[in-house]
């Protein structure tokens, strides 16, 4: 006697015919174009001297911090392929044969600049987009200045004379909050409003341009900390002297000057208990 097959289906062969895997594809992160935006909202502005070996690597941090972005390449004094490697990376570049000067591509580079916001940085410091997105992030907030929060080495027992520098800046300038952190270091940004304040040509003199920038009510404020004190060359010294040291004391000691002509002689300090009137 045959045996009545039924509809039903045995469980386990259902089962193994329902159950399939599904393959999601995933897509692939897509990389900022390498190309600047003809409208940009952001300008970062990277100052270059034989830097050939990590240029690329810095502009692909620069372009991942706003979709709106256009990046300005200050190539002076380069005797490698600094420059054609920034132009291949999609950079505007501002070529110069001859060494500019400390700092002066920053001026260079905040002249040329087309965006909102202005991030400064340096050719030799490979930083991800991640660590420079939150100074675009707190210019865009309402901050004029958004500092590196990096104050430099203070626990040695004789700190450097830029850190001490930094430090009685600010102190000067009634930002004790501020420790050792201005314009001088890396990364950080400021909006247009704050250029049109300082103008591009005092950029090259950070200390200048923070005093003045503080002098003038502009909201200044540390935002996020890069170590770049680590990640900075040493730079080559002559003599056993730091070469750029000298540099930043003087712009130091005008901006100390710049503070005392604007507030007095005592900066806006009280005398506190003393009686001169009785010194005779």
């Amino acid at each position: 006697m045959k045996r009545k097959r039924t509809s039903a289906r045995r469980p386990g062969r259902r089962a193994a015919r329902t159950r399939r895997t599904m393959i999601v594809p995933v897509r692939p992160a897509v990389p900022p174009p390498a190309v600047n935006h003809p409208e940009p909202y952001v300008s970062v502005i990277i100052p270059a001297m034989n830097e050939a070996t990590t240029i690329a690597a810095v502009i692909a941090g620069a372009r991942g911090v706003h979709s709106r972005c256009e990046v300005i390449v200050i190539v002076n004094g380069s005797a490698d392929r600094t420059a054609d490697i920034a132009r291949s990376s999609g950079a505007n570049v501002i070529m110069y044969e001859q060494p500019l000067g400390h700092d002066v591509g920053r001026s260079v580079g905040a002249a040329a600049a087309k965006g909102e916001i202005l991030l400064f940085t340096d050719g030799d410091l490979v930083i991800p987009a991640s660590q420079l997105r939150p100074f675009v992030t707190a210019v865009s907030s309402g901050a004029d200045i958004a500092l590196n929060d990096y104050s430099g080495p203070v626990r040695s027992r004789f700190p450097h004379p830029v850190v001490l520098s930094k430090h009685a800046l600010n102190l000067l300038l009634g930002r004790p909050d501020l420790k050792g952190c201005s314009l001088t270091a890396v990364p950080h940004a400021i909006n247009r409003r704050t250029l049109n304040v300082l103008g591009s040509g005092l950029l090259s003199r950070p200390p200048l341009a923070h005093a003045q920038a503080v002098l003038d009510g502009l909201l200044v404020t540390a935002v996020h900390n890069v170590p770049v004190g680590k990640m900075n060359a040493a730079r080559r010294k002559m003599s056993g002297n730091d070469p750029l040291q000298q540099v930043i004391l003087t712009d130091h000691l005008d901006a100390v000057a710049m503070v005392l002509e604007r507030r007095g002689g005592r900066a806006g300090f009280g005398d506190g208990t003393r009686r001169r009137e009785i010194v005779r």
